[in-house]
């Protein structure tokens, strides 16, 4: 019965870690769009209305979402197994 109690709160912190890690990425690919509606894509782009131009600037903004969340997601885990260890 011990095992079991074991196993169902591994996959319950589990289960927790997965929807931290979808809020961060959706958070950060968020963060990412508003970020680059900063950014002047008139100057390097012919059309910056145009349905090329907003493709981009959500494939920039996933891109780069994605890198942050993934930092942060990975510092976060490493954290927490850093204070496991002592």
């Amino acid at each position: 019965m011990g095992e079991t109690d074991k196993w169902s709160e591994v996959a319950q912190y589990a289960s927790w870690m997965n929807v931290a890690s979808i809020t961060v990425y959706i958070l950060c690919i968020g963060l990412a769009w508003w970020s680059l509606q900063a950014f002047r894509f008139d100057v390097l782009l012919r059309r910056p209305k145009g349905a090329q131009a907003i493709m981009l600037q959500i494939l920039l903004s996933i891109g780069l979402g994605q890198l942050v969340a993934g930092f942060f997601i990975q510092y976060l885990g490493l954290s927490m197994s850093f204070s496991r260890m002592f």
